[in-house]
C-alpha cells in the first residue's frame, strides 16, 4: 500500500499556505488552485470577483510515513486564523475562507479532532468549513511556488515572512 496522500486546504490567500506546506519533511508537491465554487475552470481574475464560490486553496502531496495528517492540520490550523470568516488579514472574501475538503471518512475525522484539540488556542470560535472535496482546479502557472520565488515583493515580505517565522519558532522539527 502507498503511503503517499492527498490533502486540499485553504486559509486565505494560497500564496501563504503553499509557503508554509512547501516547507515541511514529508511534503512531495504543493499545488495552488481553486475549488468549492460552481464557475467551471476558473481563472485567478474570476476567483476574485468573489462571485464564483471558490476558495484558493492547495492540494499537498505527502509521505504519510514522514508526516501525518493529523500534523499537516494542525500546523496549517495554526498558522493561519481559522476562527474569522472569509478573511485573513487584509484580504476579505469568500475566496479567502478558511477551509479545508476531505478525501475521504478518515480525514473527515482526522478534521474534527484537530479542531477539537486546537480550539483551546484561540479565542475566538474555529469558524473553518469542512466539506467533501469538490473538483479541484490548479491556479495559474505564476501561482505556483510564488512565495519561494517573489520573497522580496512586498505582499510576501510584509505577509507570508511572518508566517514562516512562526513555522520555524513552533515546527522546526517538522522542517525539510
Amino acid at each position: 500500500m502507498s503511503s503517499i496522500e492527498v490533502a486540499t486546504f485553504g486559509g486565505g490567500c494560497f500564496w501563504c499556505v503553499e509557503a508554509v506546506i512547501q516547507r515541511l519533511r514529508g511534503v512531495n508537491k504543493v499545488v495552488s488552485g481553486y475549488a468549492g465554487g460552481q464557475t467551471e475552470n476558473p481563472s485567478y481574475k474570476d476567483i476574485c470577483t468573489g462571485q464564483t464560490g471558490h476558495a484558493e486553496v492547495i492540494q499537498v502531496t505527502f509521505d504519510h510515513e514522514i508526516i501525518s495528517y493529523k500534523d499537516l492540520l494542525t500546523i496549517f490550523m495554526t498558522t493561519h486564523d481559522p476562527t474569522t470568516l472569509n478573511r485573513q488579514g487584509a484580504d476579505v472574501g469568500t475566496q479567502y475562507r478558511s477551509v479545508i475538503y476531505y478525501h475521504d471518512e478518515e480525514q473527515k475525522a482526522t478534521i474534527e479532532s484537530v479542531i477539537d484539540e486546537v480550539q483551546p488556542l484561540f479565542d475566538n470560535k474555529i469558524v473553518t468549513e469542512v466539506s467533501p472535496l469538490p473538483t479541484f482546479y490548479p491556479g495559474e502557472a505564476y501561482h505556483q511556488n510564488y512565495y519561494n520565488q517573489n520573497s522580496t515583493q512586498g505582499y510576501c515580505y510584509a505577509v507570508i515572512s511572518p508566517k514562516i517565522a512562526k513555522l520555524k519558532k513552533f515546527y522546526a522539527e517538522k522542517l525539510a
